[in-house]
């Protein structure tokens, strides 16, 4: 579904940016992972290998639009061209309003908010050089709903749909659509690592009786960075199994 696709593809080194990662590897697309440091990075590219997939992967200040800028450059002149963006990097919160600092307001935004527009800002050049493209963001469920604590995760993650949407009517002229994926509940470290009791609670509350895989997610990434979604921009596809909390 991919083949010929250059995609680049930022918080790539594990959960579900790892798992599109694999995915769009299959589908014959060349890749370029992102993340934050550099053992994760190998870490993740030499996992990866193990399975019989062969990645690069880069591990810039996302934060630094000079440093991600370069390092954009750098991808061009070797690959020729960037067809796919996928803005996964993220950091999520759960602490109460009175104990965030606001320090950890701005580490948030800076990852979820800030790093998307840098990373969008150095490749939309090159998609219009190539006369299109495809930008996707990680959303999420809480994007819709809010959640009753760690306001600054989904406060940050209204600010990627709004990017998404505004972006979108932006790109559309050049033939580069930007659309997000809002997950739900996911089988990461993260929700892997809570006991049963935990658990069960959050599962009963899905219709669909369960939590999403990583591959669910990594599914709807492959959907819209396809020619099968090629009259869909502007949307936040939400995929959550209608989890409604």
């Amino acid at each position: 579904m991919l083949e010929g696709s250059v995609a680049i593809i930022t918080g790539g080194t594990r959960g579900i940016g790892l798992e599109i990662v694999r995915l769009f590897k299959e589908n014959k697309a060349e890749v370029i992972l992102f993340g934050s440091k550099e053992e994760t990075v190998s870490k993740a590219i030499a996992q990866l290998k193990s399975e019989g997939i062969n990645v690069n992967g880069y591990y810039p200040n996302l934060n630094n639009y000079e440093e991600v800028g370069q390092i954009i450059k750098e991808i061009v002149v070797k690959y020729g061209h960037i067809d796919i963006l996928i803005n996964n990097a993220g950091i999520s919160a759960n602490k109460k309003i009175e104990d965030t600092t606001s320090t950890d307001f701005s580490k948030i935004m800076d990852l979820n908010v800030n790093a998307i527009f840098n990373m969008t800002k150095a490749v939309v050049p090159f998609m219009k050089e190539n006369k299109g493209g495809v930008i996707l963001n990680t959303s999420s469920m809480v994007s819709i709903y809010g959640q009753p604590s760690g306001v600054g995760y989904p406060a940050s993650k209204f600010a990627v749909n709004g990017l998404t949407k505004s972006l979108a009517r932006e790109l559309a002229p050049f033939n580069i659509r930007v659309n997000a994926v809002a997950p739900g509940v996911t089988k990461t470290d993260m929700i892997s690592s809570l006991p049963k009791e935990q658990i069960d609670p959050i599962i009963q509350s899905i219709p669909l009786g369960r939590i999403a895989e990583p591959r669910d997610i990594a599914n709807a990434f492959l959907f819209l960075a396809s020619d099968m979604a090629n009259y869909i921009t502007g949307n936040i596809l939400s995929v959550d199994g209608a989890a409604r909390s």
